[in-house]
């Protein structure tokens, strides 16, 4: 099981994921916390999955939304569930969407790639990112490697030490806010939270 299993999976478990998925939104009070340090309301949610609770949510909320997920099925279902939203089927580590947003979202998805994806997500991010945009990702609570299920089936997973993070996120211009390892307002969810503030260069 490697991270390229990731987006096939995915597609073959959509719609059981989708009914099953957890939706009394215990990730609020993180949502709610990047939209306040964000500028504005253009958010991309990076591995949007099937968009419900998170994406409905932040529409809700008057985001205006662009979903980027790999798997086809979960992207149809995203389209489905959150009909207002902009939906873009790509890869978070090579994304080019032409745009900048005021938050960047990768709850549950970021951490399904191996640490040199990850090192490639956050140059995405940053590329895509507008001046003091936020950022809320959730990792492992310390450097790991590990298959866990998703809908019956293996999944990877993978985590940087949170010095590594840290040091990761200050490379790309992104100073960490607040990390809370295994939150357990966040049923245990290892939650960071940072602001994109690149260095200015003469």
């Amino acid at each position: 099981m490697t991270p390229e299993d990731i987006l096939p999976t995915y597609d073959r478990v959509a719609l059981r994921w989708d009914a099953e998925r957890d939706r009394t939104l215990f990730e609020r009070a993180h949502l709610d916390r990047m939209l306040a340090a964000a500028p504005g309301l253009r958010v991309l949610d990076a591995g949007c999955g099937a968009g419900r609770p998170i994406a409905a949510y932040l529409a809700g909320r008057g985001a205006d939304l662009t979903g980027l997920d790999g798997a086809g099925a979960m992207l149809a279902l995203f389209r489905r569930n959150v009909p207002g939203a902009r939906a873009v089927q790509g890869d978070m580590r090579t994304m080019t969407l032409g745009q900048r947003f005021d938050a960047i979202l990768a709850w549950n998805s970021f951490f399904h790639l191996d640490p040199a994806g990850q090192a490639a997500a956050v140059a995405r991010f940053a590329a895509h990112a507008a001046p003091g945009a936020a950022l809320l990702f959730t990792s492992g609570p310390d450097a790991s490697e590990r298959i866990g299920s998703v809908a019956g089936q293996p999944v990877y997973h993978a985590s940087l030490a949170p010095a590594a993070y840290r040091r990761l996120l200050a490379r790309h211009g992104w100073c960490a806010t607040a990390f809370t390892p295994e939150d357990p307002a966040c049923r245990g969810h290892s939650v960071w939270h940072a602001r994109f503030a690149p260095a200015v260069t003469s």
